[in-house]
């Protein structure tokens, strides 16, 4: 292994040498403590540190870096204290996560390093969304992100570094190639020697080094972020390396080859840096003491977190995490109205928010030039620059993470999913890292995403979806479904305002079919409130969204009925249904989504667990049928639960 000094001085070799060094001596106390039982897992990164420290060393303290299991080095170079990363590894109260997540799953701001989740890929759209954010900033910055071979193989390594190539996104892709994928070996994870060969496919640069060679690593990594500082852009960065143990520990080695074994051990990256070091004239007891003494920083680290007490759980704090702290203070709307769309009612909303918030960012298929398939953002390009509207390439994944970048990075961002049926191809990142940042690492997601939803425009099963207890069973996210232009455009600037992550639905249904008085001026709607539609005291419907008007029509017919809006399905005002049960003793929840595993159910169940004293009758449901949603008009029709609904209403006013 040459190593080649490019000027550096034999203190700055010694400096690079602690910072090697010190992850193989953690590793080192974490195998016998894993052994010991005295932590659970382990995941290591022994023949690897030469990439992760390379990488930390090379960027400014500014610039943030996205690790993964085997990057321990990251943390230590940019100078995690010991005590509170094993803290973190013991699920102690002092680790970043609070006990709620282990290893190196966590993020800290402090140090500018952003974790990952379980999930490998979704890191390297949030990297996106920090480097757009540098991007529209004018920051001379870089961010780099790691990703392993075999995650390369997910869709979302495709997306990121597609999006990053069109935007010209200042971000290097750290490929630590070590040759398997837990025990799947690179031949049947991809048909190529070198990911050199991905830099032209992506229209973007692609270099590859010796990943043992930590002046190699960085000799050429601290070119690729100064030229990169200057023009931004995203490059391909592979480190050739292998990985000495398992994917974790339990894994072990078995389906190594002995001799591939042999060949890496010989290119161990402490081994040979410090046999450099020895030949370049520093005195071996340099060396021994510098490992005593981090050793010895170790142990005491370690001892402290060990005497730290258990965590202890306490249901106020932990539901209290759920969300990020936001105290809404409701913008009155003005007295003088006029009467407009419900699809212009969002545009305002947007356009205003868009004024009131510099940082805020818009991005989506189509949403720019086009102005959007439902052109709610027509003319927007033209008042505003066009880095803040944004179109997007059909990569909704790398988007969704894209936003919480732009989030961690200090801006707030607003997505357009086209339809809310395409979710699907952003649903890790919502569920998984927009839901559950605060309540990880106390991160928030400053991110809303408009859902165009509903049936009865003939667009048939892939555009016409109700899809929104998909996401109602996850904590972290707050759900919006308006149903009239006025709370359309209130709850969505209050949406915007708020630091945690929304989906708001907007029933594609109404855009146009539907006018109503709105204030020009910005204003904004309780979250979290539901609204009194219609007083009555024979029945109460709960319902939301398109099932309003559905309910109103049948109210024409059947005298004395109260209609309850619901309009924030995440968090749901128990109080407000709890009083109009009290009132009416008989309840119909209505919602267009299929009746199995709707929202309907868990309202029902709860209605029955805490009102049922005052109930009269069993609570009804009525939704869609339990199919896809049909093309045809006949057919979607009776899909619907409109044409159900007069009978099931008087079935039970009639029990």
């Amino acid at each position: 292994m040459k190593f080649e000094r490019n000027g550096r001085s034999e203190e700055s070799l010694i400096d690079i040498y602690k910072e090697l060094i010190t992850p193989r001596l953690i590793e080192e106390k974490m195998l016998i403590l894993l052994r010991q039982g005295k932590i659970s897992k382990w995941f290591s990164g022994i023949g690897q540190e030469a990439i992760s420290v390379g990488a930390a060393l090379c960027l400014t303290p500014s610039e943030y870096i996205l690790p993964m299991h085997r990057n321990l080095g990251v943390f230590t170079s940019r100078k995690v204290p010991l005590d509170r990363l094993f803290g973190q590894f013991q699920g102690k109260a002092s680790g970043y996560t609070k006990g709620r997540d282990r290893s190196f799953h966590f993020g800290t701001q402090d140090h500018n390093i952003i974790g990952m989740i379980s999930h490998l890929g979704p890191q390297l759209g949030v990297a996106d969304g920090i480097a757009l954010a540098d991007l529209i900033r004018k920051n001379k910055k870089v961010t780099l992100v790691f990703s392993g071979d075999g995650g390369t193989s997910q869709g979302d390594f495709h997306e990121a570094v597609n999006v990053a190539s069109v935007w010209n996104l200042p971000v290097v892709f750290v490929i630590e190639n070590n040759g398997y994928g837990l025990s799947t070996p690179s031949n049947q994870q991809f048909n190529f020697d070198s990911f050199i060969v991905k830099g032209p496919a992506y229209g973007i640069e692609a270099i590859s080094v010796d990943g043992n060679n930590i002046l190699e690593v960085m000799n050429e990594l601290e070119k690729v972020c100064i030229s990169i500082r200057a023009t931004p852009r995203p490059v391909i960065f592979e480190a050739r390396t292998f990985r000495m143990r398992g994917h974790e520990e339990a894994s072990g080695t078995k389906y190594v080859p002995k001799e591939l074994m042999d060949h890496w051990a010989k290119k161990d990256p402490i081994m040979n840096y410090e046999s450099f070091l020895i030949e370049s004239g520093v005195d071996p007891s340099i060396i021994k003491n510098i490992r005593a003494e981090i050793n010895a920083a170790i142990n005491a680290a370690t001892k402290k977190s060990f005497d730290e007490e258990k965590i202890a759980s306490t249901l106020d704090l932990e539901l209290a995490d759920v969300y990020a702290p936001f105290q809404q203070e409701i913008k009155i709307p003005e007295t003088t109205k006029r009467e407009i769309r419900f699809v212009d009612a969002i545009s305002e909303g947007i356009k205003q928010s868009l004024e009131r918030y510099p940082e805020l960012i818009f991005l989506g298929q189509d949403i720019a030039e086009y102005g959007g398939v439902f052109k709610i953002s027509e003319g927007f390009l033209e008042r505003f620059e066009s880095d803040r509207i944004r179109n997007t390439p059909l990569c909704e994944s790398a988007i969704v993470g894209a936003t919480l970048g732009l989030s961690i990075a200090g801006m707030k961002a607003l997505m357009e999913m086209q339809f809310a049926d395409f979710v699907t191809c952003g649903f890790n990142q919502i569920i998984n890292n927009l839901a559950k940042s605060y309540y990880r690492w106390s991160q928030s997601a400053d991110v809303v995403i408009r859902m165009p939803t509903g049936a009865g425009v003939g667009a048939g099963p892939f555009h016409s979806q109700s899809n929104e207890a998909w996401f109602f069973h996850t904590p972290g996210l707050k759900i919006v479904y308006p149903s009239n232009p006025e709370e359309a455009k209130g709850l969505l600037c209050a949406a915007i305002e708020d630091p945690n992550p929304y989906l708001f639905f907007e029933h594609k249904y109404l855009y146009r079919s539907l006018s109503g008085p709105v204030s020009e001026a910005y204003y904004t709607i309780e979250i979290g409130k539901a609204r009194v539609v219609q007083e009555g005291s024979a029945l109460t419907i709960v319902t939301y969204g398109m099932g309003v008007h559905w309910a109103l029509d049948v109210a024409k017919e059947i005298q004395n009925i109260e209609i309850l809006d619901l309009r924030t399905l995440l968090p749901w005002d128990k109080e407000t249904v709890a009083a109009s049960v009290k009132k009416t003793n008989r309840v119909m929840v209505l919602h267009e989504d299929c009746i199995t595993g709707g929202i309907g159910a868990e309202i029902a169940a709860w209605i029955g667990g805490n009102c049922f004293e005052d109930l009269d009758a069993p609570v009804f449901r009525e939704g869609s049928l339990d199919t896809p949603v049909p093309f045809a008009a006949a057919l979607e029709q009776a899909f619907l639960p409109n044409s159900r609904l007069l009978n099931r209403i008087k079935s039970l006013l009639n029990y």
